[in-house]
């Protein structure tokens, strides 16, 4: 890992947590590691604070490909799916990451056309969601074709790595990270004589793509979330999404595989 040797903390900055990743500074820095300030300036960029932390570092130093990122959590009971390491073991991550055998996952990005003017990288989840004690109405296309007319609370559009987030909360699938693929959770469907919907999660390959047509009724601003943010966008008309061809490179050790950490976290 010598030859990518330059760090970037992404934390938030509160004296507790500071006066607990000094001495982890103080230990890359005896051991070859140099600590930049600007991300730019970095080849490993490493989120303190757990998944949320670790979307917000992605997003925030804009999806870099040409860097490893990696997480970690600030204490034993914080889960992580995305984080490999523990800041009270810091000496064991620095020792790992100079002597022990390391991986790199690539996990698969998705992109959201916001009414065919503004795009925006997903790493975890996209969610459309109604502002109003109302249901939505979204028309659902799959390439070319209209799919099913979606009246609801909204739907959740998610990543293989995001689908342990908020689209299993739906009783969506748990996906292999390996798959490069997306899919599509419904939030409290309305089927009748009108409105016909799948009624279950699908999964899509990542050749096709989604076209979600918000149908203008007078609920016209929904919440877009990607990941763990809001988007400031008001008059959304639709948005198109596609399996991206960026992936986010992760430091991965070696007997800690997506799997073994799924198990972790929920059985």
């Amino acid at each position: 890992m010598m030859n990518r040797n330059k760090l970037f903390f992404y934390y938030q900055h509160k004296d507790e947590l500071i006066e607990k990743l000094n001495p982890l500074f103080d230990l890359a820095k005896q051991n070859g590691f140099e600590i930049v300030q600007d991300h730019k300036d970095a080849n490993i960029i490493i989120s303190v604070g757990g998944d949320g932390m670790f979307l917000q570092s992605v997003r925030k130093t804009g999806f870099r490909e040409d860097c490893l990122y990696t997480g970690v959590t600030t204490s034993e009971n914080e889960s992580g799916l995305y984080c490999d390491f523990n800041l009270d073991h810091f000496d064991e991550m620095v020792h790992s990451m100079m002597h022990e055998a390391l991986e790199v996952r690539r996990f698969p990005v998705i992109e959201a056309n916001i009414n065919n003017e503004s795009s925006f990288y997903c790493l975890n989840e996209l969610s459309m969601r109604s502002t109003l004690i109302k249901t939505i109405q979204i028309d659902v296309f799959i390439d070319d074709i209209q799919f099913e007319s979606f009246r609801g609370d909204g739907l959740i559009v998610a990543t293989p790595t995001g689908s342990t987030g908020y689209n299993k909360s739906t009783k969506g699938a748990v996906v292999d990270p390996k798959l490069p693929c997306f899919q599509v959770s419904e939030l409290a469907s309305i089927n009748s004589n009108r409105y016909r919907t799948l009624g279950s999660s699908f999964i899509l390959s990542g050749d096709r793509t989604l076209n979600l047509q918000l149908v203008q009724d007078g609920n016209d601003y929904p919440i877009l979330g990607i990941d763990n943010e809001a988007l400031p966008i008001r008059n959304i008309r639709s948005v198109k999404i596609n399996l991206s061809d960026k992936v986010i490179k992760t430091i991965k050790l070696k007997d800690n595989s997506y799997w073994e950490r799924v198990k972790r976290t929920f059985l």
